[in-house]
């Protein structure tokens, strides 16, 4: 029998990097899976790509896809993706970051970023903790879960990283766990196509750290708690704050038209340029 390819081998580089630095039952490589099966429905030229990531577990993504890449500093991918966005505007900029990357040490940068609505497709991989360091408490740490810098419990209040995006003016966000692919494909698709600022937050679980701690053995097990602390949206609606609590809404949150931050730069320099 002939031996066929993976239809999304093509997007790998060839080189020596495999196997993937990340552990076993890590939830990086599902979204990795759905990244490369949007970008290759929508048909995307890899030239035409351009992966921007920091520092952290999934930032080591660009490692290992072969687009147009970047591999930055901690915190600041956003920044570095909009250079790139204001300089080649036709390029389709993505950015990966994890919870500590893009909501600590980056947090302003996702929060202006958002505000000025530039065209960029971010994901947060989000597993509610520093995964690549050591297990630290991260801002989306769950309240009370132990982390090698919380031993005796969090707490501190979780970032609510999708509503805090939300609330600073980006044009589309989602957010859905490793679990429920087939919606994790749809928003990933949909953030790729968005004209502005568009970012999904990607629950995935990190079995080394966050799940040893919150008592769950497996990443079958850990997989199965997103399933049962998730609620669609559409759901969710019809819910009360009591039932809500504890729970992830999963699904489209926002999704509205902006100007993009290339288009109001654009009309200032066609005014100026009158002067």
């Amino acid at each position: 029998m002939k031996h066929e390819e993976h239809p999304m081998r093509k997007y790998l580089r060839p080189n020596k990097k495999m196997p993937t630095i990340w552990c076993s039952g890590c939830g990086i490589g599902i979204f990795v899976q759905s990244l490369v099966r949007a970008i290759d429905r929508i048909g995307y030229s890899k030239d035409d790509v351009v992966m921007v990531s920091g520092i952290g577990c999934s930032s080591r993504i660009p490692i290992y896809l072969d687009f147009n890449t970047l591999h930055t500093t901690h915190g600041r991918a956003l920044t570095f993706a909009t250079g790139v966005k204001l300089a080649r505007p036709h390029l389709k900029v993505i950015t990966i970051m994890g919870d500590g990357d893009a909501v600590a040490i980056g947090g302003n940068h996702l929060i202006h970023a958002a505000k000025r609505n530039v065209e960029i497709s971010a994901f947060v991989i989000n597993n509610h903790v520093y995964g690549m360091t050591g297990g630290q408490c991260s801002p989306t740490t769950p309240y009370g879960l132990k982390t090698t810098t919380s031993p005796y419990g969090n707490r501190e209040a979780a970032f609510d990283v999708a509503r805090v995006v939300e609330a600073a003016g980006a044009a589309f966000v989602g957010r859905a766990t490793v679990y429920h692919t087939p919606l994790l494909d749809r928003l990933t698709e949909a953030a790729l196509r968005k004209k502005g600022f568009a970012m999904v937050e990607v629950i995935a679980q990190c079995v080394t750290y966050s799940g040893r701690w919150m008592g769950l053995a497996s990443p079958a097990e850990m997989m199965t708690w997103q399933r049962d602390n998730s609620v669609r949206v559409e759901r969710a609606k019809e819910m009360s704050e009591t039932e809500l609590a504890g729970k992830m809404v999963i699904g489209v949150l926002t999704d509205r038209e902006r100007p993009t931050y290339n288009e109001e730069y654009n009309e200032l320099l066609a005014e100026e340029s009158k002067v």
